[in-house]
């Protein structure tokens, strides 16, 4: 019975199942593509003129900031670029040792030190630390490093100051220091100029660049040997970002982008004098207050920052509406009688006539020059066209691509320019003899007076409301 029914059980099965239509059996799936890693390099910086800033035209900007974005540009494989901004500079290098960051790049120097901690890229600016004072209150600053011993120096603590200083102390036993945690050398050259404190050691590119905004920084004397600067970058990185580093600085100092570079930043510094800076600093609080409503005006009709034109007409005229040349060039912007009659004013010596006249000159100077000469070389070019006209400048970019240089690079340009008073380069020159330093002096005046403009004047907007900058999730504080 039981092997009858085990019988009729297995044909039955076998009925059913012929029966019932088979299902598909599906194909082994495929496997998930593998998602690959998204490649980020991430720079550390500070907040600073020498680094990273927002500008007066609300954009991102300072050498580091440019150099880092021009280099993961450079990559060209997808690699996305992001900047932690430190409050500090003794956060700087840690960040890099904690992996926090791949690459600081904040006006770092190389020193002995560092080298035995860091890796660092080929250098590209030369600096030199410099003992500062302020020199409305020292009328007898030191002289040399022994003269230091019993004064009162402040240095940001974790920098390259203070491992100079100690090396120093070698030689001088008795010198002393004060480190100062949660500062920086701006803070620390401000304080001086200020007369918040006594002395401060700083390099030599932010000083430069922070006395066109204080007179009364002094520099009392060079302090060791010059330095380098460079970007540098944890021992246990992988070596191929350091070598496709080098790569990039090699290339663009060959090629003149870092010399473009160093001049935006760097290139007027030294153009005034304390008494120019203390001069036009006066001038701001007495005469400009009168004029600035119709140079925001101007603005607003042909979108120039309202303190550009201000600088060029301080430049002209000093703000002095009945300035003339013994050219008979006359007014604010010191308009020519054929400028002035091409831009319909009636009256050179009215400040609202002349401001605006100037104004829409020189956005006509602006589209004289070739598109793809980009900004702010453009300024400058065209700038120095309303000096000396842009039949000279065109002459002068002939020039530098005949020299093998860059004729849409301003740094290039301005040295061009200035050899065409040599007979030997004008008797070429389409317009001819040309006094190339007048526009190259009024060039970087402007861009000084601009500066100090920006920094202490605000931003026109007609609605009244100030401009915020789009957040940009690239940056980030060193805290998030």
């Amino acid at each position: 019975m039981f092997k009858f029914s085990y019988i009729f059980l297995v044909v039955l099965l076998i009925f059913v199942g012929c029966d019932k239509p088979s299902v598909p059996i599906p194909p082994p799936a495929k496997p998930l593509p593998l998602v690959e890693k998204e490649k980020v390099i991430t720079f550390v910086t500070l907040n600073s003129p020498n680094t990273y800033y927002v500008n007066g035209d609300n954009e991102y900007a300072g050498l580091e900031y440019d150099l880092a974005k021009l280099f993961v540009k450079d990559l060209n494989d997808g690699t996305r670029f992001k900047l932690i901004v430190a409050n500090h500079i003794d956060q700087i290098l840690p960040a890099v040792l904690n992996g926090t960051a791949d690459i600081a790049a904040a006006d770092i120097t190389v020193t002995e030190g560092r080298k035995k901690r860091f890796d660092f890229t080929l250098p590209y600016q030369d600096v030199q630390q410099q003992v500062v004072y302020n020199s409305a209150i020292d009328n007898k600053p030191p002289k040399k490093l022994k003269d230091l011993v019993d004064l009162t120096i402040t240095v940001p603590s974790g920098t390259s100051f203070v491992e100079r200083l100690t090396k120093l102390r070698k030689d001088e036993p008795d010198l002393k220091w004060e480190e100062r945690d949660n500062t920086n050398s701006e803070k620390l050259i401000l304080d001086v100029a200020n007369g918040e404190i006594e002395y401060t050691i700083a390099d030599s590119h932010l000083i430069a660049n922070l006395q066109n905004y204080s007179p009364n920084i002094g520099v009392a004397f060079a302090i060791g040997e010059p330095e380098k600067i460079a970007w540098a970058l944890s021992k246990d990185a992988n070596p191929e970002l350091l070598k496709k580093a080098n790569a990039f600085f090699t290339k663009i100092i060959i090629d003149g982008t870092l010399r473009n570079l160093v001049d935006r930043y760097h290139g007027n510094a030294k153009r005034l004098n304390p008494l120019d800076i203390k001069n036009f600093l006066l001038n701001s609080n007495m005469l400009l207050p009168k004029y600035a409503p119709l140079f925001k005006q101007a603005q607003d009709i042909t979108g120039l920052d309202w303190r550009l034109l201000a600088a060029i007409s301080y430049q002209e005229s000093h703000w002095n509406t009945f300035n003339t040349s013994h050219t008979n060039v006359r007014g604010l912007m010191m308009l020519t009688e054929s400028t002035a009659d091409r831009m319909g004013v009636t009256d050179r010596l009215d400040p609202k006539q002349s401001i605006l006249a100037g104004a829409k000159y020189f956005n006509q100077l602006l589209d004289i020059i070739p598109v793809r000469v980009p900004f702010p070389d453009r300024t400058y070019m065209a700038l120095a066209s309303y000096n000396i006209g842009y039949a000279h400048v065109e002459d002068a970019r002939v020039l530098a691509q005949r020299l093998k240089l860059n004729p849409d690079s301003w740094a290039d340009v301005k040295k061009t320019l200035v050899m065409l008073n040599n007979p030997n380069y004008y008797i070429n020159a389409k317009s001819g003899y040309c006094s190339g330093g007048a526009p190259v002096i009024f060039v970087e005046s402007i861009r000084s007076y601009h500066n100090i403009l920006v920094r202490y004047q605000p931003t026109h907007n007609p609605e009244g409301d100030d401009y915020k900058i789009a957040n940009n999730k690239e940056i980030v504080a060193i805290n998030e």
